[in-house]
Formats: C-alpha cells, sequence, structure tokens
C-alpha cells in the first residue's frame, strides 16, 4: 500500500465507522470509537472482498461499501464478545 492508499483507507474507514454506527443500532462504542472500528473494518473488509475476489466497482462507493460492511463484521463481532 503507498501513502494515498492509506490515507484513503482512513478517511473511508472513519465514514464508514460513523455510518454503521448509525445502521447497527444499540449502545455503539460513541463515536471516536466508531470511527475507529470504521478504520479496522475498512481494512477487514477490504481483505474479504480481495479474499472473495470481488469487485464493487467505482473506486470511492466501492471503497466505502467494502469499509462500511467490514465495519458493520466487526461491530457485531465485537457486540457478540461483549455480551460475555
Amino acid at each position: 500500500m503507498d501513502t494515498e492508499q492509506i490515507i484513503i483507507l482512513l478517511i473511508t474507514g472513519a465514514v464508514a465507522g460513523w455510518l454503521s454506527g448509525l445502521i447497527v443500532k444499540g449502545k455503539g462504542f460513541g463515536l471516536l470509537g466508531n470511527i475507529v472500528i470504521g478504520i479496522l473494518g475498512a481494512a477487514l473488509g477490504t481483505w474479504i472482498f480481495d479474499v472473495l475476489d470481488v469487485s464493487l466497482g467505482g473506486e470511492w462507493l466501492g471503497d466505502l461499501i467494502r469499509a462500511m460492511i467490514g465495519a458493520i463484521i466487526l461491530i457485531i463481532a465485537l457486540r457478540l464478545v461483549r455480551k460475555k
């Protein structure tokens, strides 16, 4: 990954985390927590879609969708772990 890709990952991850926090309602992790989860979710979503060899097309929109899906998966997983 070059610097530009990392910056794009951080920005789309932050937006995706915020949106994912709105989509997956509940207690939440707070705004900052959702942003961090979004950034981690962006990395997770990118990895998942790369492994599955799925392309979403549209650079910015595709990145945002991948990041949101990764963030939603991460939020759900963290809530499951948190309940135990």
